[in-house]
């Protein structure tokens, strides 16, 4: 049947008025929906796609998950149908153009590109906060409304219709790895290369589509497909002239080869676009910080410790000023040691200004110097030098972290939080600085280093705060991870914590933390949720308070699209931080991402080898793809990285039972269960599900929960524990954690 043959004909209760416009995925025509008498526009599918009755279920879900969201500048789609054989797709009718006919031959003046740059970013950013991801972001499906609006159309369809034709607009089957969907010219490296995509797919794509209307030409040009997906893999774009570096930092980042290098999340690149339109096409407020770890130029390496604590508390300290995204000091060390250049830690981090210091020691004196960079062009904004008595450098992270607020005051409206006016003792503050040091180091020797100095600290000084609230994250840590008995352990640092918010009810960690213990203890979500909403409220920027809510708050009762977006948020200030990664991995092995998860955890392996996060992460997420040989290596890898941790080990005989390794299996089992009274419940629960016994593993997830084991708390999510859902003994745990 010809294309036109459709015009004056009916199709469900549409009567096909005109044509008016075609593409890859279909041609579209103008018609009236003859039961509610409006113009609405129909896509006539060309991929034929709804004819298979799964792939029609998972288009309309996502279809109708796109139409939910009901945003202003995404079309809404009305109907999802066939006729006759005929695949149609009805949606609201836009009267204006496209924009890729908008920026034909041309370019757009700065403010109109990136007030509708914002438009496309906050449609994208709904949508991928309800789990949907475009795969074609192109100027020909942004739709431009007659008064100058953007709205996006065709969520979805590029994972539904893989492409039929070969030219200029479509890409087929280009790799051995699989088929690629979506157009060369706006494609990301991890979509021309066959792989998984994500959030950040579309932030590539996003970013091409910015550089076509500043520029006025693609980003990635060639004379056939394969031409346009080796420049999107092998080549920078030049910078568009004229541009104020900001907005042309905002590109570069965007178009970043490895997804993890790109914006993680479009609420990030959002703030940036706001900035520089705020701005009026000049420079934008700085709106974003790496406070790197100052140099030590002492003779003593013990002066590391007071480098160190320096930079964090300043980080602490700026992380009050609203509007300020401040790099957390995980990612701000890592990048900090690597000795780069102050433009690349400025892409790196996808920050404005660097701020970077050095301290001298010498005897009871101690001079810092500290400099403000704009990453930009590396000129620096502010400097300062301080003389001091070290008992004073307390009340100089204040001072220097005040200064740096004036600076950016004018721009920001803002000062840094208000913080505790309690000036700990000299001696108690420097033992407080080696825990936070020691701590900072992550190891188990580290670990029991850095509470015996916290635990002299509030020895030396009863009413230091920040003192009993490390000291109570320290307990945390170590009936997570094994050091001690959960319930003892937890106990412990919940009695730290509650010391620590009588001494300053002010601190936003400390309410975060006790959160999560009301989840580890008590099964008390009403207190976990009323804990970290406090949190919010007195530090809503604190990548702490974020991470504390995704996994006490929300990941617990089963809200995983939240705590990834929550996780997804945190890695922009933390972008370095292999615990944020590793509970990203995880959600997504829970919310049945799996090649997601694999992704992360890849990532992770690559920043540092020697972590055993990664491949239990990797373990993890290779069960999920039902890659079980390769699972068992990854979790046999990561329990001889952890020392043989107890968690990491309950897990790998999991995956060897579900391998059918049911010998290696039942010996590990043996090996935990030979721990006596330290044998970890959930970890022996864990083999028995591997092993297909489910008596035995619905007994010991009951003295799981009886021993507050945390490893169980994602009951409610767990992939594996999907057989037993409808059985009446799990959902007595259920109501046992009151999660039923």
């Amino acid at each position: 049947m010809g294309a036109d043959a459709l015009v004056g004909r009916t199709l469900g209760h549409h009567l096909v008025l005109d044509r008016i416009g075609a593409g890859g995925m279909g041609v579209v025509y103008r018609a009236r929906d003859t039961r509610l008498d409006r113009v609405v526009a129909l896509k006539v599918l060309s991929c034929g796609a709804l004819a298979d009755e799964g792939r029609r279920r998972r288009f309309v879900q996502e279809a109708r998950a796109a139409s939910a969201l009901n945003h202003p500048n995404i079309v809404t789609i009305h109907e999802i149908s066939t006729d006759e054989g005929v695949d149609f797709i009805a949606m609201e009718h836009v009267a204006g153009g496209t924009l890729a006919d908008r920026i034909a031959h041309t370019h757009l003046p700065l403010n109109e590109a990136l007030r509708l740059a914002v438009e496309i970013a906050s449609a994208l950013g709904a949508a991928h906060a309800a789990g949907i991801v475009h795969r074609d972001l192109k100027p020909s499906n942004i739709l431009l409304t007659p008064d100058g609006h953007a709205k996006l159309v065709d969520f979805g369809l590029a994972k539904l219709c893989a492409p039929t034709e070969s030219g200029a607009d479509t890409v087929e089957a280009l790799t051995a790895t699989g088929t690629i969907v979506g157009t060369p010219a706006y494609v990301s490296p991890e979509q021309a290369t066959g792989g998984a995509v994500d959030a950040r797919s579309d932030i590539f794509s996003f970013g091409c589509v910015l550089y076509e209307m500043l520029s006025g030409h693609r980003a990635f040009a060639g004379d056939s497909a394969v031409s346009i997906v080796t420049s999107v893999l092998r080549d920078t774009p030049a910078p568009v002239p004229g541009l104020p570096s900001p907005v042309q930092r905002i590109i570069e980042r965007c178009l970043r080869k490895v997804p993890d290098e790109r914006y993680q999340t479009v609420a990030s690149l959002q703030g940036d676009l706001d900035s520089s339109l705020r701005a009026g096409a000049g420079e934008p407020a700085a709106s974003s910080i790496a406070v790197l770890p100052f140099a030590n130029l002492g003779a003593s390496k013990e002066d590391d410790v007071l480098c160190e604590g320096l930079a964090e508390e300043i980080i602490n300290a700026l992380t009050g000023i609203p509007g300020l995204r401040v790099i957390a000091r995980t990612s701000a060390f890592v990048i900090g040691r690597q000795g780069l250049d102050v433009r690349e830690i400025g892409l790196r981090l996808g920050v404005d200004t660097v701020l970077e210091g050095s301290v001298r020691r010498a005897g009871a004196r101690v001079r810092v110097a500290a400099q403000l960079i704009r990453s930009s062009d590396a000129v620096h904004v502010w400097s300062e030098r301080y003389d001091r008595e070290v008992t004073d450098v307390f009340a100089l992270e204040d001072e220097i972290s005040s200064a740096i607020a004036r600076r950016l005051r004018g721009e920001l409206g803002g000062e840094t939080a208000a913080r505790s006016r309690y000036s700990p003792d000299s001696e108690a503050y420097h033992a407080y600085l080696e825990g936070r040091y020691l701590f900072a180091r992550g190891g188990p020797a580290e670990l029991l280093r850095a509470k015996a100095r916290l635990e002299h600290a509030v020895a030396r000084d009863p009413g230091f705060a920040l003192a009993f609230d490390s000291l109570a994250e320290i307990y945390w840590y170590l009936g997570f991870f094994g050091g001690m008995r959960p319930r003892d352990a937890f106990s412990l640092s919940t009695w730290h914590v509650l010391r620590a918010l009588e001494l300053d009810d002010t601190l936003a960690e400390a309410h975060a933390l006790l959160g999560m213990l009301r989840k580890e203890l008590d099964y008390n979500w009403v207190e976990v949720a009323r804990e970290i909403h406090r949190a919010l409220e007195l530090n809503p920027a604190s990548p702490n308070v974020r991470l504390r809510r995704a996994i006490s708050e929300l990941m617990p009762l089963g809200q995983l699209e939240e705590a990834i977006a929550e996780m997804s948020r945190v890695l922009e200030s933390d972008p370095l931080s292999l615990f944020v990664r590793w509970w990203l991995a995880c959600v997504l092995w829970l919310g049945r991402y799996p090649d997601r998860a694999a992704h992360v955890a890849r990532g992770m392996i690559e920043l540092d080898p020697a972590s055993f996060f990664g491949y239990w992460a990797l373990g993890l997420a290779l069960a999920g793809t039902g890659a079980l040989d390769e699972s068992v290596s990854a979790m046999r890898k990561a329990c001889e990285l952890s020392g043989g941790a107890p968690v990491s080990v309950g897990f790998l005989g999991h995956v060897c039972g579900h391998a059918g390794r049911r010998e290696e299996a039942l010996a590990i089992l043996g090996r935990l269960q030979g721990m006596g009274g330290d044998t970890p419940p959930f970890s022996v629960a864990l083999v028995y599900i591997g092993l297909g016994d489910w008596d035995a593993a619905l007994e010991w997830m009951d003295r799981a929960i009886e021993a507050r084991d945390p490893i169980i708390m994602p009951i409610k999510s767990f992939p594996f524990l999907d057989p037993i859902r409808d059985d009446p003994r799990f959902t007595a745990l259920l109501v046992k954690m009151n999660l039923a």
